[in-house]
Parts: structure tokens; C-alpha cells; sequence
């Protein structure tokens, strides 16, 4: 039955279009389940209604007449319910309705089952049969699992129905990732190609099936003309037996050995790039573990002939144009840093990649620039979005391909009420951040950019809570040497003085890999990561140590801050290897003074240990986006369960509070450098708590100077007060809401839909 099953997924996930996928899939269940009847109906968001949608066993002129409302008929009960329902004769159900169109008068025994994916209801799909016979659990398990399984495809199928349905060109498809940098903005898509890395090739359903082996089979044969020719070329030069390798690099790529695999694979519902790497990544890694050394060898000829096709697959795939238009919205596989320098910025309007997390590397470089940005978008057919009119709303983490004309109207009015408050605010971000009964507090920008404007910052913000030492690093080849870094370090310092600078030593590993030095894991984020990573490598953190203090010399205004501390240990080695790296600057006549030393707040351990941590260090800053991540158990950046995460949830309030209460009776210094720091809701909560600074992204400090400029110490703190006493995220953010509307502050809050 697995095997069955299997096949129904995988016939369905290579359907070409929406309609196929759902044709496919009432006719394998039907055939599978030896029944009369088999029909799906779809729930339609904007209708709210289940539309018939594809049947085989009743009338087909019912298929898009025949709808129901939730709870409306057989099927409506399942919907609502969402939950099975097998009945031996359907006409005795109190919920039952007959529609004469479907003809289905003819069928007593009903079996209906919800297609459910990520807790949102899609459909109901039905067997039918005539004997008045109720079907046994055999196949309510079958046709329950089957529903289970088809879910994320049919998900897919619905979402790429628009942009894969040639008689509807226009239609309007919604597609949801991650929100990795806010902000709303009208463009064109973009879509750029990632180099022939077999690595880096993203899995997606062929639209085309005839196509893709095409394509496939023209690659091959121009990688085995291009052999051919340069084997002919070297014919005098080189002997016979190293000619001979040429006419095995033919044999592997023959229809009968790596093209037929690759073809097969296609069939089963991958695009041809995406079959290639499979085949390819399974015979290198096959051939890296055997023995024999020749054979170990034809790992690299394997690895290298699937590159060679690979780079002529993607020549038929929307490469990095050479120009761009005005409104740009750089849609791919994942995005880099280098591929956004290539872009004009005043045409970049915004990014969105299959791939990447709110953490990643150009996540940061996004929010830095302002840029939105939607990253970990999983279902985007790339060959159907280049040039394509797009929506991209980085709050909510949507993009919405070839948007109606009322949707285009819709965000043109809230882009409109954004920039006009954003041009209010503007012209009081000199103005000192202080509540109205008098309470200072200050405000720090998390940076890691030599772009930005400090001589425009420097009067709007009391310092930079965050320096991210790791985006040099990033952005070069190999670890920067001690006096490159000290360079990059010193005009971060020198830029900012006499402000302090809080810089954070070398956070890698989790979501954020440096391409020389990549760490593979299968649960990065409780792995090797952060401090962990340095501690392992004091090499690398000694440089980096002596180039801070180096930098700091005569300014005074260096803090260092440590990542992902989670012991007293950890903290204990690396101020003695601080200690070490000043006394050999000294040693070598070079003076520098002990910085002020920090550790981050992030993992839930550090909360039960601030006592032991204030003996020795001189201040706390709260990571609130990875302490809310591991208080709450979810990635973030997986799509499956981003909605989960929430900074406002009552735990991590809870959580917040306790921190602060308790860093004042040690009478430490405590900031935030999260994302909910730089909310104005957020803000609000965290200055009521009483943290002493927040921290937060350039974008964001004008809104959140407002709201404190606006709203007392006192309502704050009263508003803390309200906050923990309730005990769900929705019953919090209505709260917040409902609050700021009252202080006349709802204009702060990102425009809803």
C-alpha cells in the first residue's frame, strides 16, 4: 500500500498544471481504492465556499456548479469538522443534501476525509460507492493517509495553478515565506540564476515534463560536442591511454548510464537541474566510499561532467541581466551579497529567495539598506516568475504574482500611508528620545555595514548596540587578516566616537556560513554556533580579539560583546584570552585599555545564571530573536513553523521581565538588540520592563522614537503590568493595538491588509 501511495504523490507532484494534478488524483484514488465515485472539492478563500472542482463517477457537468458552504451537506461537515466521516448510507445523515446535477443518487456509502496543510483546510476529497456497504477502516486509513500526504503537494499545485495555466496568463497567485526585512513596494521580477554549483540547485516541480528531458538531452550532447572537439584538439599531444579517458566521459554520458537516470528522475516529478544534481550527488557519493582508488577517482570525472551539463541547463534559465528596470525585485534560489552589488540601488526595490533565513547574511544587508525582503519561499516556480508584475510585502512575508487590479490599488494606498508616516516622523529624529514624564532612554542601531551614513547617525542614536563583526567576514574569500580587520574595526570605532560601540565577536554557524569555512549540521541552530565556534578556534579569535583592541586604541569606546554563551566556563576563557591578547599588545609597545565586556542573553541557560555572569562581566544585552526562538522551540526560518514564533508570546514576555528585574538588583547594565526592540509596541513593553537601552535596525529608529517620545514611563509600565497577566499571543497583540489606538498611535504600527 506505501508503494501505492508513493506513486499517487508522485503522479500528482508532476502534474503539469492545476487542473492535471487534480484530475490525477481522484483517478489514481479511485483505481487504488476500487470504488464507484472519487471527487474533490475545493475550498475557495474568497467564495468560502467548497467548489467541486474534479470527479470521476459523477455527472462532469456538476464539476464547478455544485458548491457548498461549511458545514453545508456531507462534505461541508467534513470541512468544518475536519475530521473523516464514513457513513453506509449518507441519505440517513441528518447533515446529508442531494444535488440532482452530480447524479449521485445512485451512491449509498460515503467516505469523505479534509486535505489540511499547515493547519489551513484546501479540501475534501470524497469516495463513493452503490452497495449499501460502510467501507472498513482499511480504507479509511488509506484514503486518511493519502489526504496527509497530498496535502503540501496539492498546496503547491494551488498556489503555482495561476502561473502554470496557459489559458490564464493573468492570474493573480499568493505565495508566503519568511519575513526577513519589512516594507511593502510595487515591481517586476526579476529572476536571477545561481552559478553551475550542483550544490546549490533548488528542488522544483517541471511544468513541462517533454521539455525538461529536452533540455536535458540538448545539454548533454553540447557537453559531449565540446568533449569531443577538445579531445581532438589534444590528439599528438597527449598519449592514447589519457585519450581513452575521453571515450569514458562519452559512455558515462550516454543515454544508457547518467542521461537515462537523470531522465528517469524527471519522469518522477523533479526539473531537469534538479534531477541532474540528485543523479549526480548520489553516484559521487557512492564512489567516494568504495575502495578502490580508481574508482574513488571517477567520483571527481562524475562531479565534474554533471557541472558541465548543469551550466548549459542553465543557459536556457533567466540569467543576472545586464539591466534592470526600475522597480526590481530580485526573485532566486538564494541571493548573495555580491549578486546585490551588481544591482543599481536605486532600482533595487526589494529580494525574495527560496532559500535563506531573517538571520542570514543578505537578510541583514536588507534591513541595513532598507530593502524588503521575503527569504525561505519554498514554493516559487522560478522559470514562470522573470519579468513578471509583482507585489512583495516584506511584513507579512507574501509575494503576489501578477496582482489584480484591485489588489495593485490596495498596496499602492498602504505604501502611500507608510511613506507618509514615515515623512512625519522624519522631521523629529534629532529630536532626544524622552518620554513625556521625563525618562530617557537610550536608542542603539545594530550595524556590520560600512555603507551607512555615521555622520547622519551620530546625532540620532546614543551609540551601536550591535556591531556584527561577522559580515566582513562574509564578505571575502578567506579569514580577514589582524590588520585588515583592524582597519574595517577602527573606522567603525573612529566613525562612531566618542559613542560607544558595542562589537560582537565572530557569531558563525546556525543559518549564517561562511563560504571558506561552511559548518554542516543536521540541527545548526543546537550546534556549532557562536562563541562555540571560537572557543574551538582561539586562532581565530585571538586575531580578531588584538585587532578590537588594536582599533580601540586612544578612542576608548569599544565594548565586546560574547554570543551564545551558555556556561560560566565559556566566559571565564575568553576574558583570559582577552587578558592575553592585551598583554601582548603591550609586549609589543602597542597600549590599550581593558574594554567593557558583555555577553549576550539568548540562550534560555544564561536567564538562572546572572548572578555568577555579573561577577564578571560589566553588561547583558538580550538577543530577543534566538532567545525566543529556543524558549519557544521553533526555527524561525522554517516555513512550517515560523508561525509560531512570536517575541510577544506571554513565556518570552515573562522571560524578558524577569531578566530586567533581576539585572537591576545586580545593579548591570541590560539592553535588547532584537527585533523586538525595534517594534514600537515592542519598544513601549521593553521600556516599561525596565532595560536600560534598545538596539535596533536604522529603519526602524524613527518609529520607535516616536512612540516613546509619546507614551509615559508610567502608561508603559502599566502597560507591562496588563500585558503579563495575558496568556495568549492574540489576546497580547490585541491588547497592544488596542492600547495604541487609545495613545493615538496605531499610525506607528505597519498598515494591515
Amino acid at each position: 500500500m506505501l508503494d501505492v501511495l508513493r506513486r499517487i504523490v508522485q503522479e500528482v507532484n508532476g502534474a503539469r498544471t492545476l487542473e492535471a494534478a487534480l484530475s490525477t488524483m481522484v483517478r489514481r484514488t479511485r483505481k487504488a481504492m476500487q470504488t464507484d465515485v472519487c471527487s474533490f472539492y475545493l475550498y475557495d478563500t474568497e467564495l468560502e465556499r467548497l467548489v467541486l472542482m474534479e470527479t470521476i463517477g459523477l455527472k462532469p457537468q456538476a464539476v464547478g456548479r455544485v458548491s457548498l458552504r461549511l458545514g453545508d451537506g456531507l462534505v461541508g461537515w467534513v470541512a468544518e469538522r475536519e475530521e473523516p466521516l464514513n457513513l453506509e448510507d449518507a441519505t440517513a445523515h441528518p447533515s446529508f443534501r442531494y444535488f440532482p446535477e452530480t447524479g449521485e443518487e445512485r451512491y449509498s456509502s460515503f467516505l469523505g476525509v479534509p486535505i489540511i496543510h499547515q493547519r489551513h483546510m484546501l479540501g475534501v476529497l470524497v469516495v463513493q460507492q452503490q452497495d449499501n456497504r460502510r467501507y472498513d477502516e482499511g480504507d479509511e486509513a488509506f484514503l486518511v493517509t493519502m489526504a496527509a500526504q497530498l496535502g503540501g503537494v496539492l498546496a503547491h499545485a494551488l498556489a503555482t495553478g495561476a502561473l502554470n495555466c496557459p489559458t490564464d496568463p493573468s492570474g493573480q497567485a499568493v505565495f508566503r515565506g519568511v519575513a526577513a526585512s519589512p516594507g511593502r513596494v510595487i515591481g517586476t521580477a526579476v529572476v536571477i540564476s545561481p552559478p553551475a554549483d550542483l550544490d546549490g540547485v533548488p528542488d522544483l516541480v517541471p511544468t513541462d515534463i517533454a521539455d525538461e528531458v529536452r533540455r536535458l538531452r540538448n545539454a548533454i550532447r553540447q557537453v559531449s560536442d565540446e568533449l569531443q572537439a577538445t579531445a581532438t584538439r589534444l590528439i599528438g599531444r597527449i598519449s592514447s591511454q589519457e585519450l581513452a579517458l575521453f571515450d569514458v566521459y562519452q559512455q558515462i554520458l550516454s543515454d544508457a548510464s547518467l542521461g537515462q537516470e537523470v531522465e528517469k528522475r524527471i519522469e518522477e516529478g523533479q526539473w531537469a537541474p534538479g534531477a541532474l544534481a540528485d543523479v549526480v550527488r548520489r553516484h559521487v557519493q557512492y564512489l567516494e566510499r568504495v575502495d578502490d582508488d580508481y574508482l574513488r577517482e571517477r567520483a571527481a570525472d562524475i562531479r565534474d561532467l554533471g557541472r558541465r551539463v548543469l551550466a548549459h541547463l542553465q543557459e536556457d534559465n533567466p540569467q543576472t541581466p545586464e539591466s534592470f528596470p526600475e522597480q526590481s525585485i530580485l526573485v532566486g534560489d538564494e541571493i548573495s551579497a555580491a549578486i546585490l552589488g551588481e544591482v543599481p540601488r536605486h532600482k533595487l526595490a526589494g529580494l525574495v529567495a527560496l532559500r535563506g533565513s531573517s538571520n542570514s547574511h543578505v537578510a541583514i544587508l536588507a534591513r541595513a539598506m532598507g530593502i524588503p525582503t521575503v527569504l525561505g519561499m519554498v514554493d516559487l516556480p522560478l522559470p514562470r516568475l522573470n519579468e513578471a508584475p509583482v507585489i512583495l510585502d516584506g511584513h507579512r512575508g507574501r509575494l503576489i504574482v501578477r496582482p489584480s487590479a484591485d489588489m495593485q490599488r490596495h498596496y499602492q494606498s498602504l505604501i502611500a500611508e507608510e511613506q507618509a508616516v514615515n515623512r512625519l516622523l522624519e522631521n523629529e529624529q534629532d529630536l532626544p528620545c524622552v518620554t513625556p514624564d521625563g525618562h530617557a532612554l537610550p536608542l542603539l542601531v545594530n550595524t556590520g555595514l560600512a555603507t551607512e551614513l555615521m555622520a547622519a547617525l551620530k546625532t540620532r542614536i546614543a551609540g551601536v548596540g550591535l556591531y556584527r563583526t561577522e559580515v566582513p567576514f562574509m564578505t571575502t574569500e578567506r579569514f580577514p587578516g589582524e590588520q585588515e580587520q583592524t582597519t574595517l574595526y577602527r573606522e567603525q570605532l573612529a566613525g562612531f566616537a566618542p559613542l560607544p560601540v558595542v562589537m560582537r565577536t565572530l557569531d558563525i554557524g546556525g543559518d549564517k556560513d561562511l563560504p571558506y569555512f561552511p559548518i554542516d549540521e543536521t540541527n545548526p541552530f543546537l550546534g556549532w554556533r557562536g562563541i562555540r565556534v571560537t572557543l574551538d578556534h582561539p586562532e581565530v579569535l585571538m586575531v580578531q580579539l588584538r585587532a578590537m583592541l588594536r582599533a580601540s586604541q586612544g578612542l576608548g569606546n569599544l565594548r565586546i560583546l560574547l554570543p551564545m554563551i551558555t556556561s560560566i566556563d565559556e566566559v571565564d576563557t575568553t576574558l583570559r584570552l582577552i587578558e592575553r591578547a592585551q598583554r601582548e599588545l603591550n609586549e609589543d609597545g602597542i597600549t590599550v585599555e581593558r574594554p567593557r565586556i558583555g555577553v549576550m542573553l539568548e540562550v534560555p541557560a544564561t536567564l538562572y545564571q546572572l548572578p555568577a555572569l555579573a561577577e564578571r562581566v560589566d553588561f547583558f544585552s538580550v538577543g530577543s530573536n534566538d532567545l525566543t526562538q529556543y524558549l519557544l522551540a521553533v526555527d524561525r526560518n522554517n516555513p512550517r513553523v515560523a508561525g509560531l514564533y512570536d517575541a510577544c508570546h506571554p513565556a518570552v514576555l515573562a522571560a524578558l521581565a524577569r531578566a530586567s528585574r533581576e539585572a537591576a538588583a545586580l545593579e548591570m547594565p541590560i539592553a535588547v538588540c532584537g527585533e523586538l526592540a525595534g517594534d514600537p509596541a515592542g519598544a513601549l513593553l521593553l521600556m516599561g520592563m525596565g532595560f536600560d537601552a534598545l538596539s535596533m535596525n536604522t529603519p526602524n529608529l524613527p518609529r520607535v522614537r516616536a512612540a516613546i517620545r509619546r507614551v509615559s514611563l508610567a502608561n508603559a509600565r502599566a502597560l507591562v503590568d496588563e500585558v503579563l497577566q495575558l496568556t495568549t499571543c492574540s489576546e497580547v497583540w490585541q491588547h497592544l493595538e488596542a492600547r495604541l489606538a487609545e495613545w493615538q498611535l496605531a499610525h506607528l504600527l505597519p498598515p494591515k491588509d
